[in-house]
């Protein structure tokens, strides 16, 4: 049996893993899905096509998605100490997070979208519907099972994510993991803490599930 301490310190770690994963995950969707909709607005086949603005936004979107996360949370330490004026714990982890997701989120919202039946944007247009009352009213309505889908597995990831910055001081249950199952051989520690990440995984799946077939209007 794990003494008090011990104890304590796992359900802090969940705790912030929770606050890393949900506050990037948020701050992702501040950003990102504003990404997401420019690209399949500005796309060739978008409502408002604009090559220069899509490749530029298709470019960049590339190059932060290529990047490792281990890498970019290197990468990015002078901006993290510039925005919460340290490198390490959990407020620092939420920057390269909300970096690394904001790409991501981006990209599964524009594919998200583009599964948008072109039928019923035409008829929206023939409407006398504008684009922003398209994408508001009409788009993002009809995708939002969608949209849900990949809000789950846009949280899932980052999840992980924050898993991985433990290697690095980043807090939370992969910290713990690193600290105690790895360097100090203590598998006990190392087993309860990947259960525990595997059934946040499986909690988020779950109400992401509950969420996008509750709003299926094909259901």
């Amino acid at each position: 049996m794990f003494s008090p301490e011990v104890t304590k310190m796992i359900l802090a770690g969940v705790g912030e893993t929770l606050q890393m994963t949900l506050i990037s995950t948020l701050l992702g969707y501040v950003f990102g899905l504003p990404l997401g909709i420019c690209l399949t607005v500005t796309d060739k086949e978008g409502l408002h096509p604009h090559a220069v603005i899509y490749k530029i936004l298709d470019v960049v979107a590339n190059i932060f998605r290529s990047i490792p996360f281990l890498i970019l949370l290197i990468l990015i330490i002078p901006l993290t100490r510039f925005l919460v004026g340290k490198s390490y714990g959990t407020w620092a982890t939420i920057v390269p997070l909300t970096i690394a997701a904001i790409p991501f989120i981006g990209r599964m919202v524009e594919s998200s979208l583009k599964e948008v039946d072109p039928g019923v944007i035409e008829a929206a247009r023939s409407m006398g519907a504008d684009n922003l009352t398209i994408v508001t009213r009409v788009m993002l309505v009809e995708a939002r099972t969608s949209l849900i889908a990949g809000a789950t597995i846009a949280t899932g990831t980052i999840l992980g994510y924050s898993a991985m910055a433990g290697t690095v001081g980043g807090g939370g249950l992969g910290d713990i993991a690193i600290r105690y199952g790895y360097y100090r051989y203590q598998s006990d520690i190392m087993i309860v803490t990947v259960i525990l990440l595997v059934v946040l995984v499986q909690l988020f799946q779950n109400i992401g599930t509950f969420l996008a077939n509750r709003l299926d209007k094909r259901r």
